[in-house]
């Protein structure tokens, strides 16, 4: 930990899961205590039979793919190479229009040599069902990765008005991480004016902790907690949900939704005017 960092002396609660080392690493390499609170972890999806099915259907005819997440198409890949049809998903993902919801899904397309045809703007839901107003869509069959809790009926509802046909698949489940005693410490931290920055990476971090909150007593104490303490959003479905809860976003990236970014813009935050 640096001692001359931006955030020397802060500390910044961490609820990411899968990346938790490298974002302790950035923010500690800043000067401040790291707080780890891993919220959310990512399993495959509990039977492989729908997803199986999914993945030969969309070998054989999949004329459009719309990627919610990076995680997603990564267990997709996963399953494929599992049933022996990896190589033929990825022949299939290739030559399909790809769109892509936000930064996340277009790195992984990269991690198989491949990039989006079209990527929402903004990097939400609506910008996706925006981009999708643009296309031709008649006629075709459109893969849909889904994440866990998001079923996203106005999607559909486009597609179909769109004389297409949507075929939606959920290759991941969420599962606890941190125990809950860990969850209700970081709310403790939050309530007693400790922490000075929460930074959020997923929705589902969002609805975890306040599960946890009303699970405990303590939605008072996090309410409370939140109010005076500067909350950090990667990008805006983060940020969103955050408002569905009734929390502000006080620390976002610009441009950019990525870790590195939003470590840049907490130490921007603290930064004497």
């Amino acid at each position: 930990m640096s001692d001359t960092g931006p955030l020397t002396g802060r500390t910044v609660i961490i609820p990411e899961t899968r990346e938790l080392d490298v974002f302790t690493r950035m923010i500690e390499e800043r000067g401040a205590i790291a707080f780890r609170c891993p919220l959310v972890a990512i399993l495959d999806a509990p039977d492989a039979a729908p997803v199986v099915a999914w993945l030969s259907r969309f070998v054989e005819r999949g004329d459009d793919l719309i990627l919610f997440t990076g995680e997603g198409l990564r267990r997709l890949v996963g399953f494929a190479r599992r049933a022996e049809i990896e190589a033929a998903f990825v022949a299939r993902v290739a030559s399909a229009r790809k769109i892509t919801r936000g930064p996340k899904p277009a790195r992984a397309l990269r991690e198989l040599g491949l990039r989006p045809d079209v990527a929402a703007d903004p990097p939400t839901t609506g910008g996706v069902i925006a981009a999708l107003s643009g296309l031709e869509l008649r006629g075709h069959s459109i893969g849909v990765q889904l994440y866990p809790g998001y079923p996203n009926a106005p999607l559909f509802d486009v597609i179909a008005r769109a004389g297409a046909a949507a075929d939606p698949v959920l290759p991941y489940v969420y599962a606890s991480s941190a125990e809950d005693a860990r969850v209700a410490e970081a709310i403790d931290k939050l309530a007693g004016g400790t922490a000075d920055v929460i930074a959020f990476t997923s929705a589902p971090q969002v609805r975890r902790l306040f599960a946890v909150a009303e699970a405990s007593g303590k939605m008072t104490p996090l309410r409370d907690g939140l109010a005076r303490t500067k909350v950090a959003a990667v990008g805006p479905v983060v940020a969103a949900e955050l408002e569905r809860f009734g929390v502000r976003t006080d620390i976002a990236p610009r441009d950019s939704y990525f870790m590195k970014p939003l470590v840049n813009a907490i130490a921007a935050s603290f930064a004497p005017k």
